[in-house]
């Protein structure tokens, strides 16, 4: 009797637990300050954003023209 008992409530803890949720990281955009011209290419925004200190960048349309955002995790 007692076996029956005891999987029942192994069974009842592991789906209270269920799979472990991963929370994604927020990312913060703001614009580049030094990229000049239209952005073309999100490679060469991030490295432009690299020499601001941010770890990537990426084009964006704003207002009809494409600029370069840098991007870090906020």
């Amino acid at each position: 009797m007692a076996a029956p008992v005891l999987v029942f409530l192994l069974l009842l803890v592991a789906t209270e637990m269920g799979p472990a949720r991963v929370a994604e990281a927020r990312h913060c955009l703001s614009q580049s300050h030094h990229f000049k011209g239209l952005c073309l290419s999100s490679s060469n925004c991030a490295n432009v954003c690299h020499g601001e200190r941010f770890p990537g960048g990426e084009c964006h349309t704003e207002g009809g023209t494409r600029k370069c955002f840098c991007k870090r995790v906020c």
